[in-house]
């Protein structure tokens, strides 16, 4: 067991706690992490009221066939890069038909690494209900557990975050 593990619970439970009171539900893309994202979600009991559906996109194809990433975005910036992560948000969001979404695409490790996207390097993307994408870089230390461990937390945070301003938003209309 990862001393990411109860983090990553935490995370998942207040998610969950927040979409279920907004009558909102998530839909994940995911690389590096392999479904990872998902997982630590469905263990939420409940999960099934505010999780859509999750789409593991390892291979570049399979980002441009299932989330619709277009294979020229691919080639020009890499798998890993914030225009990919972007469409791979938005492409889960809309083929899920949820009103989030949350993209990681990165290099785990322990190799794929350059100089100019070391191992640890990864791309965060966010499509929100408002119809806004954010994106961030994030560089984790750690071999490819701790990189995979720390990109689900972090993904599970910022969508608390963004769920969050989404309920400050409908309060203040």
């Amino acid at each position: 067991m990862s001393h990411y593990d109860p983090l990553i619970d935490s995370a998942a439970a207040r998610l969950g706690k927040v979409l279920e009171q907004l009558g909102l539900q998530v839909s994940t893309a995911e690389s590096c992490t392999g479904g990872g994202i998902a997982e630590a979600i469905t263990r939420v009991a409940g999960s099934s009221r505010w999780f859509e559906t999750g789409f593991v996109t390892y291979a570049n194809a399979s980002k441009s066939r299932w989330l619709g990433v277009n294979a020229e975005v691919i080639e020009a910036h890499g798998a890993v890069s914030e225009p990919v992560v972007r469409a791979m948000a938005s492409g889960a969001r809309e083929a899920a038909g949820a009103a989030m979404a949350v993209a990681v695409s990165g290099i785990a490790g322990p190799d794929g690494g350059s100089a100019e996207k070391p191992v640890g390097t990864v791309w965060f993307g966010w499509a929100l209900a408002d119809g806004s994408v954010v994106s961030e870089c994030k560089r984790f230390q750690g071999g490819r557990r701790e990189v995979r461990a720390q990109t689900v937390l972090h993904a599970l945070e910022r969508l608390v975050k963004e769920a969050h301003k989404q309920a400050a938003n409908r309060l203040s209309v």
